[in-house]
């Protein structure tokens, strides 16, 4: 069977494009975009490394992510773990890339947003509502045991924290962010990728919030829900990668046992 053809874009330099309100990964999936509709990637084509692209278009890991998701939620390319993107459809006459929030853009309005909530919410949380956290961390705990990922309990832990500002603005909008986490098809395609990566809720990072809304202490409850949303970031981010790392180590160790190991040289 023969190799996927690898093509590589042109190197671009992405700050030239200054002039418009696009946020990078929105640039760079202009300019992939562009590529398919100009005919530099066939159809079965495999897109370089998401590495190769960060280097030749001078963006970040996460940008990259983002672009190959955009493109992959519109059926212009797909996502194979341990293979690669690869080319499945090309751009019609007129057609133009759209683009909603990403699971990136999500959880940096949350990490604004849920840090100042939580030191809001050391003001005002009840003992009943210090007990229902710690019920849900339990919840987390146990759920995490189970095959499938769940999100319930982290869902409601978050949403118990803004119940707790005793604002209900605070608690419409968190609300609102974790509805969009799953109708927004960026979003909605990237946390379940985690989920197939097994990434689940970190016990200890939300047993650490608990701790310092029970001391009432505003900076601590701050910190401590700002550093477990970065950390949100870094598993959408690494983890999913680390699967398809794994993926191509069962792969090859399937290959060898079918096969017989290679005699030594």
């Amino acid at each position: 069977m023969p190799k996927p053809t690898i093509r590589r874009p042109s190197k671009v330099d992405l700050g030239k494009e200054s002039a418009t309100n696009d946020r990078l990964y929105q640039r760079l999936a202009r300019k992939l975009f562009d590529q398919l509709a100009s005919g530099a990637f066939a159809i079965g084509d495999r897109l370089p490394a998401e590495r190769e692209l960060a280097i030749e278009y001078g963006a970040s890991r996460p940008a990259v992510r983002e672009a190959l998701i955009a493109l992959e939620v519109q059926g212009f390319i797909e996502v194979r773990v341990g293979s690669g993107a690869y080319v499945c459809r090309l751009p019609g006459q007129g057609e133009e890339p759209g683009f909603a929030i990403t699971a990136f853009e999500l959880t940096e309005v949350r990490l604004m947003f849920e840090g100042e909530a939580a030191a809001l919410a050391a003001l005002h949380v009840t003992d009943d509502q210090i007990d229902r956290l710690d019920a849900l961390v339990a919840a987390m705990a146990t759920e995490n045991l189970l095959p499938e990922v769940t999100e319930e309990a982290d869902r409601d832990f978050h949403l118990t924290i803004a119940a707790a500002t005793r604002n209900a603005g605070v608690l419409r909008t968190i609300e609102d962010l974790w509805h969009l986490r799953s109708t927004s098809p960026e979003c909605a395609l990237l946390h379940a990728k985690a989920r197939n990566a097994k990434v689940r809720p970190v016990v200890e990072e939300h047993a650490a919030i608990i701790d310092a809304l029970r001391a009432r202490d505003a900076n601590a409850a701050r910190t401590a829900m700002r550093a477990h949303l970065s950390a949100v970031m870094d598993h959408l981010l690494f983890r999913t990668e680390e699967l398809a790392v794994e993926e191509v180590r069962r792969s090859l160790a399937s290959t060898r046992r079918r096969y017989g190991a290679l005699p030594a040289a």
